[in-house]
């Protein structure tokens, strides 16, 4: 009874970590078109929206660590 459980509890960790994962490379997605496309718009402001979209993408991939560690 109890192997089961531990078998249940280790798949569970699997399961969040690559949910985690998969939410983070979403969320890097869309931070990367959507400056891409705000490049586009105003390429004058390339520089602004490269520092904010780094930060974004950081702060996506940090979600992702805790989803592994956690």
């Amino acid at each position: 009874m109890f192997e089961i459980l531990a078998e249940i509890n280790g798949d569970m960790k699997a399961i969040q970590a690559g949910l985690g994962c998969l939410g983070a490379a979403i969320g890097v997605g869309m931070v990367g078109m959507k400056a891409s496309e705000a490049v586009g718009r105003n390429p004058d402001a390339s520089g602004k929206i490269l520092t904010q979209a780094i930060i974004g993408m950081a702060l996506a991939e940090a979600v992702a660590f805790y989803a592994l560690f956690l």
